[in-house]
């Protein structure tokens, strides 16, 4: 228990008396201070009971005795220990209605009893409280440590919410919310992901304070270096003591302790990753399993997808590594849902993830990818559902996949969208627009002369296969008239059409400018 005027009052060598401000004496008193100044407010910090004789003071003056409370009331002075028998014999009226107006606390200080003894008491209880704080936070730490090494993370939490009257929750790097005690603070605790998100952005260790007087949380970074591997949440309905910054701090070790893995462990892990993949990408599953055993469950039974990551090519070189948050992002939603994932780094911008078709990690890198869809700072492409015989064809589609994307703009492309949609979207790009309008540009020009509608004529011959009649129907034309408008084309372009090759290059320029006249000088 911190140390109040009460406490004082209370102790029996001391002999004090109060004669104001009796409805405040459970205040915590920091520290008592003599001082005979008349205005002593300047040497004050605040929590101090101040003890003085009046000795400059017109004590008797109400309305300097006014004037002088009212500035130690508004300083934050708890309290004014007034020593009769010195210069007055009793506590003067006119600081008496003083300290009566301000309600702030007056003790009476008995000649026999000198200022020394209160402040060696004051001295010797803020000594002892503080050393109760420190046995009690050691004893917290012994607890939460117990607890970590026995029950792991989600116990950790629960000892720390009883150790601060107060509720407590573990996040993930993602923001989700992993453990949560007691139970109804879940849902308290899931409302700040937007907090612990902003928390992330910053170089760990890092803090901050969010909610009002009656619902303080403190929000604490687990993690080493620039690496936020999530976050520690602390409710309260007031500040922390120093039992239970203890209790905080030591929670904070010891979850980073359990989320953050060594980086010689991490290593190892990721090598031998490198090694299961390389075995998986050259067909041989069975290898592989037997190089992993069990780290990754049946992951590497499929079905599963893979996916390769790079850098988006804007990405902000000084803001944290975008595939090491990529990563955390789905190392975090595998951890969530209690699935396998293999995540292997090549060089430092591309990233290769074997995940399980259909489940969170998946979700993880769609949800991500439609997050940052306007600011990527990663760029994605997803493979079609696979088995362990087909990695290496799942490897290429993700690398098609990833290339798509890139031209596109786009964070995130599926192999499937490409297996079941047009392929002319893959060739709208400047490179092959720029392919059709030089093939077409003369034929453009030509028609542009009014002699002739040849563009027009090579569409519904191509689009007819050939067929004479049937193009020229279409065209409105002779079938005759429709041939000499074919032979001006191969004359102009210099080229025939019996090839197929030439047949299937102006087909695919047409689609690609989409036979847009206005594009073309006249």
């Amino acid at each position: 228990m911190p140390l109040t005027l009460a406490s004082l009052v209370q102790h029996p060598a001391l002999k004090l008396a109060v004669r104001a401000g009796a409805e405040r004496l459970d205040t915590p008193v920091r520290w008592a201070h003599v001082s005979e100044l008349a205005d002593p407010v300047p040497y004050m910090e605040g929590g101090e009971l101040l003890l003085t004789t009046a000795m400059t003071l017109d004590a008797t003056d109400a309305e300097a005795m006014r004037r002088y409370v009212r500035r130690l009331a508004g300083a934050g002075v708890v309290g004014v220990g007034f020593a009769v028998g010195v210069n007055h014999d009793e506590i003067p009226q006119a600081l008496l209605d003083a300290a009566h107006d301000e309600g702030l606390p007056l003790l009476e200080v008995p000649r026999r009893t000198p200022f020394l003894a209160i402040s060696k008491a004051v001295s010797a209880a803020l000594a002892a409280d503080q050393y109760r704080a420190v046995t009690a936070g050691f004893e917290a730490q012994r607890e939460l440590t117990r607890a970590a090494l026995a029950e792991g993370p989600g116990a950790v939490v629960a000892r720390l919410a009883a150790h601060v009257d107060g509720w407590a929750a573990l996040y993930d790097a993602s923001g989700a919310v992993l453990a949560a005690a007691p139970d109804w603070a879940a849902r308290r605790a899931a409302r700040l992901t937007p907090d612990v998100e902003r928390l992330r952005e910053r170089a760990a260790p890092a803090s901050t304070v969010v909610g009002g007087t009656d619902d303080r949380v403190e929000l604490q970074s687990l993690g080493t270096g620039r690496r936020v591997r999530g976050a520690l949440a602390v409710g309260t309905g007031a500040p922390l003591g120093t039992a239970e910054r203890y209790a905080v701090h030591s929670a904070v070790a010891l979850l980073t302790l359990t989320t953050e893995r060594s980086r010689s462990l991490q290593a190892a892990e990721q090598r031998l990753g490198a090694a299961v993949l390389r075995m998986m990408l050259a067909g041989q599953p069975d290898h592989a399993r037997t190089v992993a055993g069990d780290l990754y469950g049946g992951l590497l039974d499929a079905p599963f997808r893979l996916l390769i990551a790079e850098a988006a090519g804007d990405a902000d070189p000084a803001a944290e590594a975008p595939l090491a948050a990529f990563a955390d992002v789905l190392e975090a939603a595998a951890a969530h849902a209690g699935e396998a994932v293999l995540t292997v780094p090549e060089g430092d911008d591309r990233l290769v993830v074997l995940a399980e078709d259909g489940g969170a990690v998946v979700a993880a890198c769609a949800a991500y990818a439609a997050k940052e869809a306007d600011e990527a700072c990663a760029v994605v492409g997803l493979s079609a559902p696979a088995g362990p015989i087909a990695a290496g064809t799942a490897y290429k589609q993700a690398e098609q996949a990833l290339s798509v994307a890139r031209r596109r703009g786009r964070a995130l492309v599926e192999h499937e969208e490409l297996a079941t949609g047009s392929l002319l979207p893959l060739l709208a790009d400047d490179a092959v627009r720029a392919f059709a309008d030089g093939l077409l540009r003369a034929l453009y020009e030509h028609d542009a002369t009014g002699r002739g509608d040849l563009v027009a004529s090579v569409r519904a011959w191509l689009s007819r296969h050939g067929q004479w009649d049937a193009a020229a129907a279409d065209l409105g034309v002779h079938r005759h008239t429709l041939r000499y408008r074919m032979r001006r084309v191969e004359e102009i372009l210099g080229r025939s059409l019996d090839d197929p090759d030439v047949r299937m290059e102006l087909w695919l320029a047409l689609k690609t400018t989409g036979d847009q006249p206005s594009r073309h000088p006249r």
